[in-house]
């Protein structure tokens, strides 16, 4: 109830009770005036009257309670907008649908790999396991989901921007973690835990891996780039340039490879 409405209410009823306990202080003065035979005894109603009063106090006191509940009521609800408003803010800046991270299966998972560094039948005994990479390199954790926001893609120029949006270019970077974490699970495997077909892959990403402009950051090679979102095509390269421009990507070339390295927010 709005407190201006409770307290005419509340004016109301103490008035209706004042009225009522005017009539009976006059029935009280009138038994007095008057002799004891000629009144009918009033105790009773000096009973009721003590009842009401307590009534009207305890509703004075109830509506007064309520009246500076209100405030608080209005506070709270004010924060619960707020932080809504900000939850839809944020979910703005996350595509609809996150792929799943990739476990890559080294045993049968051929997906990843160019048909370039396939093994064929005939082809001699493959090089030694190479020492294990330094701890460092095997713990670098989960590549990093640097999403951009709306006001980072309008940010850009019309012409840079083309036909992106928010959720395509998010889409994009999930999947760049995909091919990421695959790479350093290549990486990290031990050899006996490689099929035959991957373990050139393994070695050539383990080169790349131990450059200098690579070294403990997570990486993907433009040849890994088959979607679902992110493909090697006129779209695909559009948003490389966009996270390069804002800071979500870097680039080199090692050997006949162009790598992709992705950054960490800082």
């Amino acid at each position: 109830m709005d407190p201006k409405q409770a307290g005419s209410s509340l004016d109301s009823l103490i008035s209706s009770f004042n009225t009522r306990i005017a009539e009976l202080q006059e029935l009280v003065i009138a038994r007095n005036m008057y002799p004891a035979s000629s009144v009918t005894d009033l105790s009773a109603i000096d009973a009721a009257l003590k009842g009401m009063e307590l009534q009207v106090k305890a509703i004075k006191d109830r509506l007064h309670e309520e009246a500076e509940a209100i405030p608080k009521a209005k506070k709270l609800i004010a924060k619960s907008l707020q932080q809504q408003k900000k939850l839809q803010s944020m979910s703005a800046y996350v595509p609809s649908h996150l792929p799943e991270r990739a476990t890559l299966n080294l045993d049968s998972d051929r997906s990843l790999v160019p048909e370039a560094f396939k093994q064929q039948p005939n082809q001699g005994t493959m090089a030694e396991e190479p020492a294990a990479l330094p701890k460092e390199k095997k713990n670098r954790g989960s590549p990093p989901l640097w999403y951009i926001t709306a006001g980072e893609l309008d940010s850009l120029s019309s012409y840079m921007r083309g036909r992106l949006t928010l959720e395509k270019v998010n889409a994009a970077i999930s999947d760049m973690a995909t091919y990421a974490e695959a790479n350093a699970q290549l990486v990290a495997a031990p050899k006996k835990k490689l099929a035959e077909n991957l373990w050139e892959r393994a070695l050539e990403l383990r080169d790349i891996a131990m450059a200098d402009p690579v070294k403990g950051k997570h990486f993907f090679l433009e040849t890994d780039m088959k979607g679902p979102s992110l493909k090697l095509d006129n779209t695909g390269k559009a948003i490389l340039t966009v996270l390069r421009h804002l800071g979500r990507i870097s680039e080199t070339r090692i050997g006949h490879h162009r790598v992709i390295i992705l950054l960490k927010p800082h």
